[in-house]
């Protein structure tokens, strides 16, 4: 009877030794992400030139929807975690959040790559939507866009009637879209979008390798935009990995015994949350401009802690 006792203690202290792994793995890598941020939005920010291109702006434009995306995702990891239930009013807008910057991470990687692609066809008649100063513009468009299908996606669904605005529930997605026709419209989306996207890099790809065998002249920049539009191309991939995901849990099951919500957590680390860590830190330290400012940033901020260090050890000698 003691051993029979034993057994859900023993079963509650794993589970919860497992829940604390997977946030400690979270965490320290969310925590330099945002870091690494901050750091390249302040450089924006406080740099004009970064501010007068198109390029860059779009390229913050990504960081900040990476970083919405990532945030959202990780406190609903956290809150599925603790077992964390609150009112679906407070749910809903966390939900729309995700599904949203995800859905326009492809589309700012499309739209980059056009604009490198009117950046070496149009040099000198650029059209006016693509100039630093109207890209906002562009950038309000893909936020409609992205935007749009989630709201059709709730829409069509069949509401619970025992489900009210202060319910309190776990927060997931298949709280608000769990019919098999949500199921089928998001995975279309997704699809379409991802499709759509990946004709354009290679459209953009192709038309400026074609046109670096025309030009003799200038030939560094077009390369540069080439290699730059492949680069999205390598991001769009990153992106696509979460597609992955019911075959890896499959495969998973097949070749291991591993328990159902530990699938699920190594799935999303591995193909939703380190492909958003990397995809816009590949793109931002790849940059020669930028990397050099991020490397002052970081000199000038040691730079910093070490008079303080010195100034401490000093009045401790004084002190003795």
């Amino acid at each position: 009877m003691q051993n029979l006792t034993e057994l859900p203690v023993n079963a509650t202290s794993q589970k919860r030794l497992a829940v604390i792994i997977k946030v400690c793995a979270v965490i320290p890598f969310f925590c330099a992400f945002l870091c690494c941020i901050v750091v390249m939005l302040h450089i924006f920010a406080s740099q004009r030139q970064f501010l007068d291109s198109s390029r860059y702006i779009l390229f913050a434009h990504m960081l900040i929807n990476d970083t919405l995306q990532i945030l959202s995702s990780v406190l609903l990891f956290l809150f599925v975690m603790g077992q964390v239930k609150f009112p679906v009013v407070y749910c809903v807008p966390l939900l729309f959040v995700s599904t949203v910057t995800y859905q326009n991470t492809p589309l700012i990687l499309a739209a980059m790559s056009l604009e490198r692609y009117v950046a070496i066809f149009y040099p000198l008649q650029r059209p006016a939507a693509w100039h630093s100063g109207r890209i906002w513009i562009i950038n309000l468009c893909l936020w409609l866009i992205s935007c749009m299908f989630p709201i059709i996606e709730y829409s069509i669904g069949k509401q619970d009637p025992a489900m009210k605005i202060s319910t309190t529930v776990l927060c997931k997605p298949v709280i608000i879209s769990s019919s098999p026709i949500q199921v089928l419209f998001r995975s279309a989306v997704s699809v379409m979008f991802f499709a759509v996207v990946a004709v354009v890099i290679f459209f953009t790809y192709v038309r400026i390798l074609l046109e670096t065998r025309k030009l003799r002249q200038d030939r560094v920049s077009v390369n540069k935009a080439m290699h730059t539009v492949l680069l999205h191309g390598f991001q769009l991939l990153l992106c696509m990995l979460a597609f992955t995901l019911p075959v890896t849990e499959k495969l998973i099951l097949l070749i291991t015994n591993w328990l159902l919500e530990d699938i699920i957590f190594f799935n999303y680390f591995c193909f939703i949350l380190i492909p958003r860590f990397l995809s816009p830190l590949i793109y931002g330290f790849r940059d020669h401009s930028l990397r050099r400012y991020v490397g002052k940033t970081f000199l000038c901020c040691s730079n910093k802690v070490k008079p303080h260090v010195r100034n401490k050890q000093r009045d401790r000698s004084f002190a003795s």
